[in-house]
């Protein structure tokens, strides 16, 4: 049963990750689908450039849980190849080159790692809240660093294996790299400014190191955009009739939308994007 309102009373926070928040920004109609209808609709076939993804993370997450002696670049590439998750490929022909090939990225990568340098967390989930959202999610891997003033600091560290080329102003303007910052910070009670996004395919690093001032900005916009989430959630739930859904979550279309998992039920982004095979979003071999 629902409880109660009374007047005056604060409102009860709103519990989502940066990815909620990021799908209302993008398309407030995939946000009602994937969020808030039940039963969901059904996705469409899965991406294998996320099961590529999805299997690079799982094997560095992996090394790092090896015991020291064995956390040599082979066995990054062993982790990578017994973990290797076969969704969404043309075929098992093209999944096995982007395997061998996910393989000798993984395996590059950690030859590049001290693996004596313990992370602080390794795929570890942070957490915090303010007045307004209560904001959770999950980091690749948490550094302590040495910092300019003596001691060391927290640095949240991204893994990325897509084809699109990225840029210093990825990370600077990532919500999400923003979040898990003030989040581990929080948790840790360690100071955390630096976010990094680790490009596999190319071995470049993209940084930017926060201030105070643009993590309070970014957490002042994840308020704001959680605060239309929460008005839009409650109007759902009044209940909203399913002729007036547009008027709430009205489809945000782009060329985009031809990689939406819900594509298949959206007339609008349909019109706005040519429709992609699993397997596009690879990179080129």
């Amino acid at each position: 049963m629902e409880q109660l309102g009374f007047e005056g009373m604060p409102r009860r926070l709103y519990t989502c990750t940066p990815t909620r928040l990021t799908t209302w920004l993008d398309c407030p109609r995939r946000y009602r689908m994937g969020y808030l209808d039940r039963p969901a609709p059904p996705k469409g076939p899965p991406w294998a450039h996320n099961s590529l993804g999805a299997s690079v993370h799982n094997a560095l997450a992996g090394w790092w849980r090896l015991p020291l002696p064995r956390r040599t670049a082979h066995a990054a590439g062993g982790l990578l190849q017994q973990g290797w998750i076969n969704e969404g490929y043309a075929s098992d022909d093209q999944s096995a080159k982007y395997r061998d090939w996910a393989r000798q990225l993984v395996e590059g990568y950690a030859a590049g790692l001290d693996p004596a340098d313990e992370p602080v967390g390794v795929e570890r989930t942070v957490a915090t809240r303010t007045d307004v959202i209560a904001v959770s999610g999950r980091i690749d891997r948490l550094d302590a660093r040495p910092s300019d003033g003596g001691g060391t600091e927290l640095v949240v560290v991204d893994y990325k294996t897509g084809r699109h080329v990225l840029s210093v102003d990825d990370a600077r303007s990532s919500l999400a790299l923003a979040i898990y910052a003030i989040a581990a910070a929080r948790v840790l009670r360690r100071d955390c400014r630096r976010v990094e996004l680790h490009h596999l395919p190319t071995g470049q690093v993209f940084g930017w190191d926060h201030t105070p001032e643009s993590l309070r900005r970014h957490l002042r916009r994840a308020e704001d955009v959680a605060t239309e989430c929460a008005d839009a959630d409650e109007r759902m739930r009044a209940p909203l009739a399913a002729d007036s859904y547009d008027e709430v979550f009205p489809p945000r279309t782009s060329p985009g939308c031809g990689w939406c998992a819900f594509l298949r039920h959206c007339p609008e982004g349909q019109a706005a994007a040519v429709s992609r095979r699993p397997w596009d979003g690879l990179a080129e071999l």
